[in-house]
């Protein structure tokens, strides 16, 4: 039985269709004091395996998934699988001041006690599966990025945020068939200030692909993009796995120059446009 928290009921949905495995019906809910109940009211006594679908983007989030995971188990399920095609507090994985903690490590620990698979969609930092038990497993669905870009991209540049994620853009240009790959130089400032510039490399009439693989509030990745208008750039289109978009971080990249964003459905947004559906299921 494919099990959907409130957050990821379109990908789980895809995800049942891909695996030809049932959707089960699940009910959320909020008690008048505010506390949450996520529930499997007619899981069926014979299922032996539930796959827990849910991205947690809020803290409720997290708690759907302890819940779903005891309901599952309850339930009867011999087999507890839980997918997080996006993990909430995974950028949080070092204390990174005195007295802080290491958030992504805490959570990972609560969800952990009530599964015995995790699977997770390109986390920020790979280190993050480790802090599961047993080991999550990091599936990578940027590939999937390259499906929704126009067919005739003119001699396409695919960027990254920098030179540590040049895999990113690799593999969107591999996928794609042909371009080049750079990336942006960044600086780091604080733990909330970072910098961005385009390298040196030559964009005039050249559309280009930025590829993260996550878009929060687009502050920066909007002015490193006004740059590139600076440098005669074609088209630039936005590529992210988990589109994130926090506040009013569309309009900021739509005012930079941006044609457009796409990004998967790890993240239930307007700007996702195709699935994680189909690696998830080869992974399961």
């Amino acid at each position: 039985m494919i099990v959907s928290g409130s957050t990821s009921q379109t990908l789980a949905a895809a995800l049942s269709a891909e695996l030809e495995e049932p959707l089960a019906a699940v009910e959320y809910d909020r008690f008048p004091d505010g506390e949450l109940l996520a529930a499997v009211p007619d899981f069926p006594a014979d299922a032996e395996r539930a796959v827990i679908v849910a991205s947690t983007i809020s803290s409720d989030a997290h708690l759907e998934v302890l819940q779903l995971q005891d309901a599952a188990r309850e339930a009867g399920a011999e087999e507890v699988i839980t997918v997080l095609p996006y993990m909430g507090y995974g950028r949080q994985d070092a204390a990174f001041e005195s007295g802080h903690p290491i958030s992504a490590r805490a959570v990972a620990k609560a969800i952990s006690t009530g599964t015995d698979r995790v699977l997770t969609v390109n986390p920020h930092e790979a280190a993050v599966c480790d802090f599961f038990e047993p080991t999550a497993t990091a599936v990578d669905a940027a590939g999937r990025l390259a499906e929704p870009l126009p067919d005739k991209l003119t001699d396409p540049v695919f960027l990254s945020p920098d030179a540590g994620a040049i895999d990113l853009a690799e593999t969107v240009r591999d996928h794609y068939g042909t371009g080049d790959t750079d990336y942006f130089e960044k600086v780091r400032h604080s733990g909330t200030e970072v910098e961005i510039t385009p390298s040196d490399v030559d964009v005039a009439g050249r559309d280009v692909v930025v590829t993260d693989d996550i878009i929060a509030t687009g502050s920066t990745m909007s002015e490193a993009i006004g740059v590139l208008g600076d440098r005669d750039v074609g088209r630039v289109f936005v590529t992210c796995v988990h589109p994130l978009l926090a506040r009013n971080a569309s309009t900021k990249l739509a005012r930079a120059g941006v044609e457009a964003v796409y990004g998967t459905d790890t993240i239930e947004r307007e700007a996702s446009a195709v699935s994680v559906a189909p690696v998830l299921a080869d992974a399961l």
